[in-house]
């Protein structure tokens, strides 16, 4: 295989990792001037998860997230260049993606009721129409938080939760959204915020989720959060 070839799931992940950044920012701050951002956040939160499942399926072998390989043959090169993809391949759709990923990895997509709704609204704002839902940020977090979050906890050993623009300060602000929305997310074994009280931020929280979250705490050893520490 050429070697250019080889590189593909490394650069679709970097820009994967570079969209879920953006994603996070969007779906969490908020500030005057910025009321577009949650509309963005859908943008950049489907964007995210096309580019991390097309870096699952490149990981398996990187010619799987095109559509139509045998047509790429010239029969004239020696081998397959990355030029000639850039060229004339064409990748599977943001709709096909589960399907693709099931048959190269055999790995489900979680909430696929989810993945509609983005996939849809996605649809509806690059076609310059509001689309119908109340509280788009809530859209992009369990969108990546219920999607794309334990997929990549499982393929990269990637948590979700520290990929944000906000450089002052750790995930802190991320996870308060999270806790205040009652989204489960993966939490890292290093788990640790400084600028908020978890304990205030769930308080509100329904007993499954103060539970759900208790035992997660409990499970990495740092249960002293919930005492403010």
């Amino acid at each position: 295989m050429n070697e250019q070839l080889r590189q593909i799931p490394d650069r679709i992940l970097g820009l994967a990792i570079a969209a879920l950044t953006q994603a996070n920012t969007h779906a969490v701050f908020a500030d005057p001037g910025n009321e577009h951002w949650p509309l963005m956040s859908v943008l950049n939160a489907a964007h995210a998860g096309e580019l991390f499942l097309k870096a699952i399926i490149a990981s398996e072998h990187p010619l799987l997230i095109f559509k139509d390989v045998v047509g790429l043959d010239d029969s004239r090169a020696d081998e397959l260049d990355i030029q000639t993809l850039l060229t004339r391949g064409r990748t599977h759709d943001f709709e096909k993606l589960p399907q693709v990923l099931w048959a190269a990895t055999g790995i489900r997509v979680p909430n696929l009721e989810c993945y509609e709704h983005i996939r849809k609204a996605r649809n509806a704002i690059q076609h310059f129409c509001p689309p119908d839902r109340s509280d788009l940020r809530n859209l992009s977090l369990e969108f990546i938080y219920s999607i794309i979050d334990p997929l990549i906890v499982r393929r990269f050993g990637l948590y979700a939760i520290e990929y944000h623009e906000d450089h002052n300060v750790s995930y802190d602000y991320v996870v308060a959204s999270l806790l205040n929305r009652e989204i489960r997310f993966s939490i890292p074994d290093d788990f640790a915020v400084t600028e908020i009280c978890v304990a205030e931020e769930i308080a509100d929280a329904s007993t499954a989720y103060q539970s759900w979250f208790r035992d997660e705490l409990v499970r990495i050893g740092k249960e002293a959060l919930l005492n403010g520490r």
